[in-house]
This record gives C-alpha cells, sequence and structure tokens, in this order.
C-alpha cells in the first residue's frame, strides 16, 4: 500500500539519489516523479515548495520539505 509519500527528483541530482537512497533503505514506499522523465512535473514541484530545487518531498499530511538532509527526512517519516 502507497504511503502517499510523493518525491519530485532527477537523477543527475546528487541530493535526489541520496534522500531516494534513504528512502528506499527505510522501506518507505512513495511514488518517485522522475522530472526528467516527466518535466511537466516540474511546475507542480515548482507550485508546492515555491522553488526550483529538488528533491521536493511531499507527505500525505500536505507538508513539504525541499533538499532535505538524512537527519530532516529521518525526523520527518518518524512522525
Amino acid at each position: 500500500m502507497a504511503s502517499g509519500i510523493r518525491m519530485f527528483g532527477a537523477q543527475w541530482c546528487g541530493d535526489c539519489r541520496r534522500a531516494k537512497k534513504l528512502l528506499d533503505g527505510e522501506g518507505v514506499d512513495y511514488e518517485y516523479i522522475d522530472l526528467e522523465a516527466v518535466p511537466e512535473a516540474a511546475d507542480e514541484a515548482r507550485s508546492i515548495s515555491g522553488r526550483t530545487n529538488i528533491p521536493v518531498v511531499v507527505f500525505p499530511d500536505g507538508s513539504h520539505l525541499v533538499e532535505p538532509s538524512n537527519d530532516e527526512l529521518l525526523a520527518k517519516l518518524a512522525k
């Protein structure tokens, strides 16, 4: 069952690869939106975060993190 977490990212983005590795390592089920494969999704990521930085990780409660550190991501997942 999907957790409702969505992550907007791209393979060329080191922070995206790091966040993806953390989510995968924690066994989190999430939807990954590859902005290289779906470039129009960048507009949605930008409208959520108000910025062009990635990754943008969106949580079921409507909150989001932009370029989160591993500690920030783990703290949010623990809630």
